[in-house]
């Protein structure tokens, strides 16, 4: 998901907070069939005061050391349950955001100190600043591995995969590029966020996927997968999964 023009809590302990206290476990199941949220490792907030040296030590330690295996923990659970389920539906589909989902931002975000830069240059990588947007217009973020393959797992077994990302239409070309260089190729469609919107990520979000059921060609949404609770809060989703992400927190 996209940080560019979206809200963002500029304090990393009230971030980290946030994120916390909306790992997995707060996730409820879309139906009785949907599987229980994987466990994580997600470290709990340090006691007050919050120090800002204390907490990205913390959210450091967190991504050496068991970041990865938590993600693909999520990603197993959510494989699995697209091999079992894809044929229950006529036109099955599975939702996924980008950013912290698909694509890894984790070049941009340790070269800023987790702070975000929106504008400015790129190009001392992996050295800071890293401005966001000229960032995405890289297209070099790489593929979070487990998301990789259950993309390839959904298309093997019938499944449509429809993105929804938070990025700007302005940033579609450059998505698109990113996908089909990170491995993602062959997905049935890719939603982007008008450049003028006012509405909440949550809002544009449940509103897109309204339309995935809704029009003409409309699919059945078995499974919806990101980072954020605003990518799987609203309904229409199936069963929901949450990917771990202390980093940052998109409303």
């Amino acid at each position: 998901m996209t940080r560019a023009d979206l809200y963002r809590n500029l304090l990393i302990g009230a971030c980290a907070a946030a994120a916390i206290s909306m790992a997995p476990s707060a996730v409820a199941a879309a139906a009785d069939a949907c599987p229980a949220p994987a466990p994580n490792h997600v470290p709990d907030p340090p006691p007050p005061p919050l120090n800002l040296g204390t907490i990205k030590k913390l959210l450091l330690d967190y991504h050496a050391k068991y970041y990865n295996d938590d993600v693909a923990a999520v990603f197993e659970s959510a494989k699995k349950f697209i091999e079992q389920n894809a044929a229950r539906s006529k036109r099955p589909a599975l939702v996924l955001d980008i950013d912290e989902t698909s694509l890894t931002n984790w070049p941009n975000l340790a070269a800023d100190d987790f702070g975000f830069i929106a504008d400015g240059s790129c190009d001392v990588l992996p050295a800071g600043p890293c401005g966001f947007n000229r960032w995405i217009l890289k297209s070099s973020a790489e593929a979070i591995e487990p998301a990789r393959k259950l993309f390839e797992a959904a298309k093997l077994n019938g499944v449509a995969v429809i993105f929804i990302t938070g990025r700007p239409d302005k940033q579609r070309d450059a998505t698109i590029l990113n996908l089909d260089h990170a491995g993602f190729g062959g997905w049935t469609e890719l939603r982007t966020r008008p450049d003028r919107d006012d509405r909440t990520v949550q809002e544009y979000k449940t509103a897109e996927r309204i339309k995935v059921e809704t029009e003409p060609e409309s699919y059945t949404i078995i499974a919806n997968i990101g980072d954020q609770m605003s990518d799987i809060d609203g309904g229409h989703g199936g069963c929901t999964f949450k990917v771990p992400n202390p980093f940052y927190f998109i409303r």
